[in-house]
């Protein structure tokens, strides 16, 4: 099961960041290889909200559409996904994002495996890069947002 754990410090506010990877229904705009995204629904719960959502995958040869529920929690900016359904076995992503001086720290980590023994094994082949690629798509979208500092 390919899992990948990193952490950067960016020139933004940890609300920055936040608010970005909150924004889903953008992703289409920057994010590599996320063909269309959906939010369902938004509901707060308490102190935090309970995001469902569409994306649809495309690479190469392959296309699938999956459901996430994504956990907002605003004052602790913090960001929790988990898989509905779709082609995954399992998926699971968090980001954290803290405020230091000058900017933020961003840690994310992902967990998930394809139903499809065939997708798995071209996703292991590329995943480091892949999701090193994600990341730098969400820091080149802040740029473009925000500004560069």
């Amino acid at each position: 099961m390919p899992t990948h754990s990193e952490t950067r410090t960016l020139p933004y506010s940890s609300q920055q960041m936040y608010d970005l990877v909150a924004d889903v229904g953008n992703y289409p705009k920057f994010l590599p290889w996320t063909a269309a995204a959906r939010v369902r629904s938004v509901t707060p719960e308490g102190d935090h909200e309970v995001m469902l959502a569409d994306m649809v995958i495309s690479f190469k040869v392959f296309r699938e559409r999956f459901g996430s529920r994504v956990t907002l929690w605003p004052e602790q900016k913090k960001i929790h996904t988990e898989y509905i359904d779709g082609p995954f076995h399992h998926l699971v992503s968090n980001w954290n994002f803290h405020d230091v001086e000058g900017g933020s720290e961003v840690h994310f980590d992902v967990d998930f495996e394809f139903r499809n023994r065939l997708l798995q094994g071209a996703a292991g082949l590329f995943f480091n890069e892949a999701m090193q690629r994600v990341v730098r798509a969400f820091e080149r979208r802040a740029q473009e947002l925000y500004g560069r500092r």
